[in-house]
């Protein structure tokens, strides 16, 4: 995700970087901040949040749902069920900052340099950047990195859209040349970006058979990180080693974490049976996703003797969108009011009622949970943005805030469904022998497409508010390995999503909601949007000149994505939800970290004896 503008213009130096700065070369910095002042200056030893004297070793044994299939992370978007763990294997350019917002320090970069009207920016690599088979990074794979995943990654294409150009420098600097001025977190977003071996995959493998990067792979890559894989049982197990000497344990964006000899990641079929899992002490950690699972699975009796421990930790990093996703590449969601009758039709009180023990809040903004969240009526800077796409937007974004039908009680359900049946009479459609038909008499069926048990449960409760409208429903329960072919490939009339929203949005955009993204196999457009004023408004979002700007176009975007009822807006919480057996400890968390699992925390000899060996 994009990270966050801040109120100041330009990126923000240190004063010894800027000292050493002719008037007509742009500074080299320590790190980018898009936000405000950075941190931690040029000669900082180490974040404030982590424990530089913690031990190392022991194993902690994850938890991961599904199914992996690959290794190669160029292709994750469009093949395979990649495996976990990338982040800990592959490094990239800059490495976030877990107590600011936005702000980045150099991993494999020392520093960076980009002008103020952020048209380029160069980075340059560290001398003592390795692979793990001893030669050094180079400027080389820098660039083939971008090249390949800008090939074969709709993600990654989107993202890097506005980069057209990657060439050597210097002998350790690359410079990243942007299709125009403007674009501020286009140097930034630059950092994120993934390192690849160049010489490993032009290469050849153990049987001498020539890499492919474009395939799937169950070959163990060659990296530069903290870890690399130690064995694995393909489907079922993943173990990941701490590289022992890792050239990078002591830089100051390093020290103190990747406590763990190895990381352990079990695969189960779902969460119930990975619970069971975490009962019989065969696994560390288990996060919870289901409130009923929260509220009634975790009374056993490790639990009683405190040798387990529930713990929530806030979410204070990012927004979101989960919903019900009505495919618009279908024939039939094509007209607004069809799909903003699904939403009427849908009683999110008493689900949560019934189901979430009123755990969760109705979600009703694209950026939920965050300031960018539009509400009430657009004024100022917003309406003068809107006003530039007035012709192309429903007219009901300048007349009316937006509100999600409420339910919960049998008269607000009556109210609820009646509306949907005005809406759909408006729109042409009819009820013949009880069953809903479009204009044209063709019936309205839907299947809604899982793969996953807790989201099987809100369909089944969705499925006959649908059907009392007339809409024939079925459920799909597929296996995680088809269910994301089909998702890939856009094969479904209505899935569930989560769109993660950063505190500054930006590029990304465009691949979640832009034109161009619709037809993109793999792209996160999994809705089909295109729509020009949509378009407009990510353009205004991406070229912001001030964090003002940035905020009032969000909430622009966000009001026209919302009246034009794409989704079914779904539900959130604002913790994330851990148990986990009392052998671990940690340093006081940084607001933007969550549970900072695994990295931030250690095993704890003091506390394991406590509760005894593992089983």
């Amino acid at each position: 995700m994009a990270p966050t503008l801040g109120a100041t213009p330009g990126f923000l130096i240190s004063s010894a970087a800027q000292a050493q700065t002719s008037a007509s070369e742009p500074a080299w910095r320590h790190g980018l901040s898009l936000f405000g002042e950075l941190k931690y200056p040029a000669d900082f030893k180490r974040f404030d949040y982590v424990n530089p004297n913690a031990p190392k070793g022991a194993v902690a044994r994850m938890v991961a749902i599904g199914t992996f299939d690959n290794f190669n992370v160029a292709v994750a978007g469009i093949k395979g069920s990649i495996a976990p763990g990338e982040g800990l294997i592959y490094e990239r350019l800059m490495e976030n900052s877990q107590d600011e917002v936005a702000t980045e320090y150099g991993l494999l970069a020392e520093a960076a340099q980009h002008p103020d009207d952020f048209a380029w920016v160069t980075y340059r690599l560290r001398k003592e950047v390795r692979w793990h088979d001893g030669k050094p990074i180079t400027p080389e794979d820098v660039i083939y990195s971008l090249e390949q995943l800008k090939k074969l990654s709709p993600m990654y294409a989107s993202y890097y859209r506005h980069v057209v150009k990657a060439e050597k420098s210097g002998e350790r600097e690359v410079k990243f040349t942007f299709d125009a001025p403007g674009n501020r977190e286009l140097p930034h977003i630059v950092g994120e970006l993934m390192v690849l071996p160049k010489h490993y995959w032009e290469g050849t493998d153990s049987q001498g058979r020539k890499r492919d990067i474009s395939q799937t792979t169950l070959e163990p890559p060659l990296g530069s990180g903290p870890y690399r894989i130690k064995d694995f049982v393909a489907g079922r197990s993943l173990t990941l080693e701490r590289v022992k000497d890792y050239w990078g344990a002591s830089l100051p964006v390093q020290v103190g974490l990747n406590n763990f000899d190895e990381l352990r990641f079990e695969y189960f079929r779902d969460n119930t049976v990975a619970l069971e899992a975490f009962k019989a002490d065969q696994v560390d950690w288990i996060a919870e996703n289901s409130a009923k699972q929260w509220a009634t699975a975790y009374d056993f009796p490790s639990m009683a003797e405190k040798r387990t421990i529930k713990e929530e930790f806030p979410v204070s990093d990012s927004g979101r969108m989960q919903a019900f996703v009505l495919n618009l590449r279908r024939e039939q969601f094509k007209d607004a009011r069809l799909r903003r009758a699904f939403n009427f039709a849908f009683d999110f009180e008493e689900m949560n009622k019934q189901l979430f023990f009123g755990q969760y809040k109705r979600i009703d903004s694209y950026f939920y949970g965050t300031e960018l969240a539009s509400s009430g009526l657009p004024e100022g800077a917003e309406l003068a943005i809107l006003e530039t796409v007035r012709d192309k937007v429903p007219a009901e974004v300048f007349t009316k805030p937006y509100q999600n039908p409420v339910g919960g009680d049998p008269e607000a359900v009556r109210a609820n469904l009646r509306e949907s049946m005005r809406l759909l009479k408006e729109a042409g459609y009819e009820i013949k022998d009880h069953k809903l038909v479009d204009p044209s008499g063709k019936l309205v069926t839907v299947e809604i497409l899982v793969d996953d048990p807790g989201f099987e449960r809100i369909s089944l409760f969705f499925k006959p508010s649908l059907e009392r409208i007339g809409v024939t429903t079925s459920i799909r329960m597929v296996d995680s390995a088809q269910f994301e072919s089909r998702e890939r490939s856009f094969d479904y009339d209505i899935v569930t999503h989560t769109w993660g929203e950063s505190l500054s949005p930006g590029n990304e955009q465009r691949e979640y909601w832009g034109s161009q993204a619709a037809e993109v196999s793999g792209s996160q457009n999994l809705i089909g949007i295109k729509n020009p004023a949509v378009d407009a408004l990510i353009d205004r979002i991406i070229f912001a000149k001030s964090r003002a700007e940035l905020v009032a176009a969000t909430k622009a975007l966000d009001r026209v994505l919302l009246w034009n009822f794409y989704v079914v807006p779904q539900y959130s919480y604002p913790y994330a939800r851990y148990a986990r057996w009392d052998r671990f400890a940690h340093a006081e968390l940084p607001k933007y970290a969550r549970s900072g699992l695994p990295s931030l925390w250690w095993f704890d000899a003091d506390k394991a004896a406590r509760i005894g060996k593992k089983s």
